[in-house]
C-alpha cells in the first residue's frame, strides 16, 4: 500500500527528469562529450551497485552486445536532446521530447505486432497540430532546428523503451540499463572521429570546470542512478497507471525552471505556449483514454449470463 512518502519521492524523481535538460544546458562542455562522460559514471555507478547487491553480470554473450547496441541508441538519444536545449532553448527541447508518446504509440504495435488503437489516432492528430502551432509562431532556424532534434531525440526514446520493456521480463532491470550505458559510452566513443572531423573542428572539449563535475555528478548519480533506481522500488508499491501519469509532469516541471533559471518566459512566443499546452493535453490524457479503452475491451470480453445465453428472462 503507497504512503503519502511514496507520492513524494515520486514527485521528486519526476522533478529531477525535469532537471536533466537544465543541466544539459549549465555543463558547458559540448553534447557528445557531455554524454560520454554521463554515460561512464552512470555505467561504473550501477556496477557498483550491482556488485554491492550481488546481482548477476553474466547474461551471455550475444545479450550483452544485443543490450549494450540498445545503449548506442541511447547515446544517440541524449546527444539529440542535449544538443537541442543548447540550439534553442530548454523549453523547446522538452516539448519536443513530450512526443514521445506519441511515437510509441505507433510503434509498439509495429513491434509487437499489435494494432494502432483509434483514440490513438486522435492523440496524433492532436500532437501534430500543437506542433504546427509552435513551428507556425516559433520560426527561426534555432527554434526549428531544436525542436526538430527534440523530436527526433523522442523517437529514438521510444524506440529503446519499447525495447527495453521486452528485455526487462528475462534481465534483471539494473543489468540492463549498466550494460547500456557501458554501450552508450563505447557508442559514443565510436563516434568521435565523424564528430571531430565534421562537427568538433577537430579536437574533443572535455574542459569541465568545478561547476561542471558538480552538475555532472548531479546528472549522473542523482538524476540517472538514483532516479531510476528509485522509480523502480516505488513501482512495486504504486500502479504503473500512477507512475505513467505522474512522470506526464517532466516536461512541465522542466520548463517551469527554465523559466526561472534562464527567464525563457521572456524568450517565447505566446504561440509556442498555446501549442505546447495542444501537446501536453494530449500527453496527460493519453493514458486516461488507454484506460478507459483497456475497460471497454474487458466488458465486452466477458462472458454473457447464463439467463441471457439460454433466453431466460
Amino acid at each position: 500500500m503507497p504512503r503519502l512518502k511514496d507520492f513524494i519521492e515520486l514527485h521528486f524523481v519526476i522533478f529531477l527528469w525535469g532537471f536533466t535538460a537544465i543541466l544539459g544546458k549549465l555543463i558547458t562542455i559540448p553534447a557528445v562529450e557531455l554524454v560520454a562522460m554521463r554515460t561512464l559514471i552512470t555505467a561504473l555507478a550501477l556496477g557498483a551497485i550491482m556488485y554491492r547487491n550481488g546481482t548477476p553480470f553474466g547474461i551471455g554473450r550475444a545479450m550483452v552486445i544485443r543490450i549494450m547496441l540498445v545503449g548506442v541508441v541511447i547515446a544517440a538519444h541524449w546527444i539529440l536532446f542535449f544538443a537541442a536545449a543548447r540550439v534553442s532553448s530548454v523549453s523547446i527541447s522538452l516539448v519536443g521530447l513530450s512526443t514521445s508518446s506519441l511515437w510509441t504509440a505507433f510503434l509498439e504495435p509495429l513491434f509487437n505486432k499489435g494494432k494502432v488503437k483509434p483514440h490513438e489516432i486522435f492523440l496524433a492528430l492532436l500532437v501534430i497540430m500543437g506542433l504546427y502551432i509552435i513551428f507556425q509562431h516559433e520560426t527561426s532556424f534555432d527554434s526549428v532546428l531544436g525542436i526538430s532534434m527534440a523530436i527526433g531525440a523522442a523517437l529514438l526514446g521510444s524506440i529503446f523503451t519499447i525495447i527495453n520493456a521486452n528485455l526487462v521480463k528475462t534481465i534483471p532491470s539494473t543489468t540492463i540499463t549498466m550494460y547500456e550505458m557501458a554501450g552508450a559510452f563505447v557508442g559514443t566513443v565510436l563516434f568521435f572521429p565523424v564528430y571531430t572531423l565534421y562537427f568538433a573542428e577537430g579536437s574533443l572539449n572535455f574542459g569541465l570546470t568545478g561547476m561542471d563535475w558538480i552538475y555532472l555528478l548531479v546528472l549522473a548519480l542523482a538524476c540517472t542512478v538514483y532516479a531510476y533506481t528509485a522509480s523502480v522500488r516505488l513501482m512495486q508499491r504504486i500502479s504503473a497507471y500512477t507512475v505513467n501519469l505522474t512522470v506526464n509532469l517532466e516536461p512541465v516541471y522542466g520548463i517551469i525552471l527554465a523559466w526561472f533559471i534562464f527567464n525563457e518566459g521572456d524568450q517565447l512566443s505566446q504561440g509556442f505556449y498555446i501549442g505546447a499546452g495542444v501537446i501536453l493535453l494530449s500527453v496527460f490524457i493519453y493514458p486516461v483514454l488507454d484506460t478507459l479503452e483497456k475497460r471497454r475491451k474487458r466488458k465486452l470480453q466477458q462472458p454473457l449470463p447464463d439467463s441471457v445465453v439460454s433466453g431466460k428472462d
